[in-house]
């Protein structure tokens, strides 16, 4: 329980009407899009600039109150799930475009505006900001940042981290720092600025923030692949690679998932083929026919069953939100969908394809894959009920061994979604002792009160997932 001082203070900070400490307040945010996770906040707070950040943090360092900051709550690793309570920090306030530099190529946002609404200010200038994960109608680019957001452009443009130049950000104590800047090369010092990306507010608060942005391609296409072989379509993927071609998107569905968006969606995908991938190209009229042509071509020689070219752009348009529903159309058959993110090597691809096949038929349970082939991040779905403890079990039990296969293949435990809580257990599979001694003793040295996001990336000593409530 938090003193009557705390409150007062945290009143005198950003007004009373900044601050909820209602039930019906904090069980708003006592969880994000993460299945199994849930735990009560104490208070919420709403800051307007990054001096109350500041003053926030200071008078949560002074109290050892724990700080959750929160972008949309879409992450799927419960990185912002209050797991030991405390402050919930909101944005709500904080989303601007501060200011969008023609000259640099740069935009500056503070953390709270919405991805796809700086996305849209940007195309309006003739330029491009590629990072488009699947959540950007309603995450933040605070959040992105946070997590290191990928998207179905990051094969070919990367994620987020790559276009992040500069960050001001709120230590643990109260410090205001500024790191990085509008600057093509910049080697002065340790890189701060990648170190906070991806950091899971486990390190310090994120409130305003440079990107990069480039020029709008000139052209792009759309086609969809159609087989009957999953593993065929997987070497389709690494086949077009090796052939020193980098497709925008390279997308994977398999027919489960093609069924379910479909019923979702019903924009007329094929549900009568075992897979499908989802193939973009941007770039130069010439430069962007060669490429289709050279990967519709791979595609029939790897027996797929036929290739179709989208005839205009809201029929590609139409294509690619299909594949970004795709989370939300599996979410609808079942009460507990749970999305992961194994990730490997592009060449171990169909391996891995197969892998998860067989080990959701090993454990009985129902796991729909897709995801973002091209760079080897694939997403299997599983679709249960949180109730049925048994089947719950067997799930757990798969993803620990898809975890297993995808770091025997080189791979990771996630390429996109975070660490958080839910993937914290494995992570040293991937590290080692070593690796978690080393990034532990960077988190002491930023954070040694351990008020920033506590009890997440590194794990407690159960490997499953737990329901938490306060």
């Amino acid at each position: 329980m938090l003193s009557q001082t705390f409150k007062e203070r945290l009143h005198q900070i950003v007004g009373k009407e900044n601050v909820d400490d209602s039930k019906a307040g904090r069980l708003v945010y006592s969880y994000d899009a993460t299945p199994q996770f849930q735990s009560m906040p104490d208070i919420i707070a709403s800051p307007r600039n990054t001096k109350e950040v500041s003053d926030i943090v200071k008078l949560c360092s002074e109290f050892k109150v724990p700080i959750v900051p929160r972008g949309s709550g879409t992450n799927l690793c419960a990185g912002t799930c209050p797991t030991e309570g405390g402050l919930v920090l909101l944005f709500k306030h904080m989303n601007q475009i501060l200011e969008i530099d023609e000259e640099n190529l740069t935009i500056t946002v503070q953390p709270g505006i919405i991805t796809l609404d700086m996305i849209h200010a940007v195309e309006e200038k003739g330029l491009f900001y590629p990072p488009d994960p699947s959540s950007m109608k309603i995450s933040t680019i605070g959040g992105n940042i946070n997590e290191n957001s990928g998207g179905l452009r990051g094969l070919k443009y990367g994620v987020t981290r790559d276009y992040v130049l500069a960050l001001e950000i709120v230590l643990p104590n109260g410090d205001i720092i500024r790191t990085g800047g509008k600057l093509a090369k910049d080697v002065a010092g340790y890189d701060l600025t990648r170190l906070f990306v991806g950091s899971e507010g486990t390190l310090g608060i994120i409130t305003e923030a440079t990107l990069k942005l480039i020029p709008m391609p000139e052209t792009k296409k759309t086609m969809l692949a159609l087989f009957q072989d999953l593993e065929a379509a997987a070497r389709s993927v690494s086949k077009i690679i090796a052939n020193k071609i980098i497709p925008t998107t390279l997308e994977f569905l398999d027919q489960p998932t093609l069924i379910a968006v479909e019923e979702f969606a019903k924009i007329g995908l094929p549900t009568n083929v075992k897979a499908v991938l989802l193939i973009e190209q941007d770039g130069s009229p010439g430069v962007v026919n060669r490429d289709m042509d050279k990967m519709a071509a791979i595609c029939l020689e790897e027996n797929a069953e036929a290739v179709q070219v989208a005839n205009s752009e809201e029929e590609a348009d139409a294509l690619r939100t299909a594949r970004r529903v795709a989370l939300s159309a599996l979410a609808r058959l079942k009460p507990t969908t749970i999305l992961e993110d194994a990730t490997v090597p592009r060449s171990e691809i169909a391996k891995m394809v197969r892998a998860i096949n067989e080990i959701a038929e090993k454990y009985h349970v129902n796991i729909s894959t897709f995801g973002h082939a091209g760079d080897g991040n694939l997403h299997p779905t599983c679709l249960t009920d949180v109730r049925n403890k048994e089947e719950i079990e067997r799930v757990e039990q798969a993803f620990a061994e898809i975890f297993e296969k995808a770091i025997e293949l080189g791979g990771t435990i996630t390429g996109e979604h975070g660490v958080g809580v839910m993937k914290a257990p494995y992570l040293e599979w991937k590290l080692g002792k070593e690796g978690i001694a080393a990034m532990k003793a960077i988190k002491t040295s930023f954070d040694p009160l351990n008020i920033m996001n506590p009890g997440k990336v590194f794990a407690k000593d159960s490997r499953k997932r737990v329901v938490v409530t306060r």
